[in-house]
């Protein structure tokens, strides 16, 4: 039952002690009372604001308005200002103002080093699959680009680095991706970032580009970890042979330089040699014209003396007869073998030994038949 209802004896919800029924305030009563404070005669049911009124509501506007343009750039960081949605250019770090509902202002950090990561399963150009992981350092140079050029430039860049790296996996071999050839990766995995997105101009330039250890499928890992030291095996013995190489070299460009000497010093000598030769017989060569047979001699008594020096043996031609006797020095030298507190054969015992035989056989050393030989011819 509504409180007002005939038979309700309830109390008014307006406070209305005496039970009248008027209701809510008025508005208009609202309006009047507000006009008055501000000098308004309060007349009419809507009374208006007088010209003070206006100016004094208008100039709290434009004090808040003023002071709500009021905004800080941060040291590290640049403003992109837009006019209507129109750029109209940077906002240097600082204490600035704009206008409010005229101009917008983005900040955007410059100085900070950003990074996006990338990751997944690639295949290799030998059709291996391989886990790779990447990390891209940049910084905004552009701020108007990187807010405005593309709809999210943190986006594309991240898409522009999977694909480029996708690509660089793709054209090289696993051995090179997991060992020697890290480096050439990376370089290779920069340069195509930089192709792909250098036409959308995002305001970003790349500052590094992290390769990351890639490693292989864990199926595999254990495989590949023996295939790894494998290879490093491999360097270890190319390492050890160039310090091989290293060590025999200078010994062996020294043999080769003393070989050289050598050639040159025995080359030297039989050219002396021959030059001195050359001269001897250029001597020899008035005396002999003076005295042929005597030379001839000479020479040939010289000559056979160097070759009988050497030898222990001794021939005897016989004139009287065919036969050719032989004398076995060697053999009487060894009679009496020397011993370290045994004495020296003595040339007595030798030659007495000698004429033993001569005796014996009845020929002297000289070749010539004895007196009684020759008196025996004779006699014949």
């Amino acid at each position: 039952m509504a409180w007002n209802e005939p038979g309700n004896k309830g109390q008014d919800p307006w406070g209305n002690k005496n039970g009248n029924d008027k209701g809510p305030p008025d508005l208009d009563e609202v309006f009047k009372n507000i006009s008055k404070r501000f000098g308004g005669k309060g007349n009419g049911a809507g009374g208006g604001f007088s010209a003070l009124g206006f100016i004094i509501v208008l100039g709290i506007a434009v004090v808040v308005w003023g002071l709500s343009g009021f905004y800080t750039v941060k040291e590290a960081e640049k403003g992109v200002a837009l006019r209507f949605g129109k750029y109209i250019g940077e906002v240097e770090p600082g204490l600035q103002w704009k206008a409010t509902f005229i101009d917008e202002v983005f900040p955007v950090n410059v100085s900070n080093v950003r990074s996006i990561p990338a990751s997944g399963s690639m295949l290799t150009a030998d059709e291996n699959v391989v886990l790779v992981e990447l990390d891209v350092q940049y910084i905004v140079v552009d701020p108007y680009r990187y807010l405005f050029s593309a709809v999210d430039a943190n986006s594309s860049l991240r898409e522009a680095t999977d694909s480029a790296l996708r690509y660089v996996v793709g054209h090289n071999r696993m051995d090179d991706i997991l060992t020697t050839g890290r480096d050439q990766i990376r370089r290779d995995t920069w340069e195509e970032v930089e192709r792909i997105i250098k036409p959308y101009n995002l305001g970003i330039e790349i500052r590094d580009v992290n390769f990351l250890p890639a490693r292989p499928p864990e199926e595999v890992k254990d495989a590949f970890d023996d295939a790894i030291a494998a290879q490093e095996d491999e360097q270890r013995f190319i390492r050890e042979a160039e310090a091989y190489s290293r060590e025999i070299e200078p010994k062996a460009r020294g043999t080769v330089q003393r070989m050289e000497q050598q050639a040159n010093a025995y080359k030297e000598r039989e050219i002396l040699e021959a030059r001195g030769k050359v001269a001897r017989f250029e001597k020899l060569l008035p005396e002999y014209k003076a005295a042929p047979e005597v030379t001839r001699n000479r020479l040939y008594i010289d000559a056979m003396s160097k070759v009988l020096s050497g030898t222990n043996k001794v021939l005897v031609d016989s004139k009287a007869g065919n036969n050719m006797m032989y004398l076995p020095l060697d053999k009487l030298m060894e009679q009496r073998p020397q011993t370290k507190t045994s004495k020296p054969v003595e040339v007595d015992t030798v030659n007495d030994s000698v004429n033993s035989i001569v005796n014996s056989v009845g020929m002297p050393l000289d070749g010539r038949p004895s007196r009684s030989d020759r008196t025996r011819q004779g006699r014949n």
